[in-house]
């Protein structure tokens, strides 16, 4: 039987064996669910994958950051993603075939510095919030026969440390551990799971914690320094950069690609 297929797949042209990548409308048969997607990364990538044709919903805690996402094929809404009712309602009604986990927090210190709470905050949202939204969205994707789901870990995780980013670090390795176990678990069922590992990038988020350091050195242009001398190529990365990751690893282009640990961090781990 083996033989027979894999005969019957020589015989293919090439474009029928693999989804070429074009520049337009690589998307048109998806519906995407994003977290975090007011701000940085999040909001880079719904706009991505909205122009590359998906429907997205972009979702977010804070409603503010949501009012001016405007496209035609972006629907908005507030989601606490710390709430399991609010997550799995959303979900249940939106069934979409891509998820993508971008909430998160990035907290500042060793762990002398680290609170029980602050672990205990930084485990919730950047790990429990994607087992409640991949527990919720896994059952309509196997029931599809197919889906994407692609979480936001980090270069700082198992792969490299950073200074004072101990509970981060942590708790990212262990979005990587997460992946890896849901891209084994389904792999035989047309569910692919991949991590994005990103370096420094530039967003909102970030230049608060550029100026919460700059106060630590006696100026911004101090604390940016500091930042962008450990950066290789000399420049912290963009969101859309980030983005176009995203848009690959949603499509069918990555069809062949799972429980992997994507690294888009300018050389920076090395």
């Amino acid at each position: 039987m083996l033989t027979t297929l894999l005969k019957q797949e020589k015989t293919k042209p090439i474009e029928e064996k693999v989804p070429l990548m074009t520049h337009q409308n690589r998307l048109s048969n998806k519906t995407a669910f994003v977290t975090a997607a007011g701000q940085g990364i999040g909001r880079a990538s719904a706009f991505a994958m909205a122009d590359q044709g998906a429907k997205v919903i972009a979702t977010d805690v804070n409603e503010q950051h949501l009012a001016d996402l405007m496209h035609e094929n972006i629907e908005t809404r507030t989601l606490d993603v710390l709430s399991e009712t609010d997550v799995h309602d959303a979900l249940n009604e939106v069934k979409p075939n891509v998820l993508f986990n971008c909430a998160g927090f990035v907290h500042h210190g060793t762990i002398l510095e680290c609170t029980a709470d602050e672990w205990d905050f930084a485990f919730a949202l950047n790990v429990r919030a994607m087992f409640i939204t991949t527990k919720a969205v896994l059952p309509h994707m196997l029931a599809n026969g197919s889906g994407s789901i692609i979480n936001m870990s980090s270069a700082v995780s198992s792969i490299i440390a950073a200074p004072n980013r101990f509970v981060y670090g942590t708790s990212k390795a262990a979005v990587i551990g997460l992946t890896k176990s849901i891209a084994k678990d389904f792999v035989t069922q047309g569910i692919r799971c991949n991590a994005i590992c990103p370096g420094t990038v530039e967003s909102p988020s970030w230049h608060d914690r550029v100026t919460a350091l700059g106060k630590e050195l006696g100026s911004y242009e101090a604390a940016l320094e500091q930042f962008v001398s450990r950066q290789p190529m000399g420049r912290v990365a963009s969101a859309v950069e980030i983005a176009n990751l995203v848009v690959y690893l949603a499509s069918d282009e990555s069809s062949f690609t799972t429980g992997q640990t994507h690294i888009i961090d300018g050389g920076w781990a090395g």
